[in-house]
């Protein structure tokens, strides 16, 4: 027979596990918002982990240079790649669920614009990506 304290203790330990499973699924949704902004003659901006899209769009937006574009990236990566003999010249983009797939997206854009030499200039992923 199991004693009263020994029930409880377990009792008590189911609970505290079940509060912190919950906790931390409510953290990783609530903070898993991202932008990712490009610019012309490889400007960029980046912003990850916020509770909104609206907020880190504003955030990647005002991080970058220019007239940019903004992508949202909602548990995902966003890659920029740029033609290093041509910095203002062609260039590519991608938002993927993860980051390998979202650089080899960008740099195989940037070949398809007409780059001779493209790099990756910057990459960001939000939670989950």
């Amino acid at each position: 027979m199991v004693s009263t304290v020994a029930a409880r203790r377990r009792a008590l330990f189911v609970v505290a596990l079940t509060l912190m499973v919950a906790v931390s699924s409510y953290i990783s949704k609530a903070w898993a918002a991202g932008a990712f902004a490009v610019g012309k003659c490889g400007a960029y901006g980046q912003a990850y982990d916020y509770p909104a899209e609206a907020a880190a769009r504003a955030a990647a937006l005002k991080q970058c240079k220019g007239n940019c574009t903004a992508l949202i990236m909602k548990r995902a990566c966003a890659a920029f790649a740029i033609d290093l003999t041509n910095p203002c010249g062609p260039h590519g983009y991608a938002v993927k669920p993860n980051i390998s797939s979202s650089l080899n997206a960008a740099t195989k854009k940037c070949y398809e614009f007409g780059g001779k030499e493209c790099v990756i200039r910057a990459w960001a992923c939000d939670a989950k990506g």
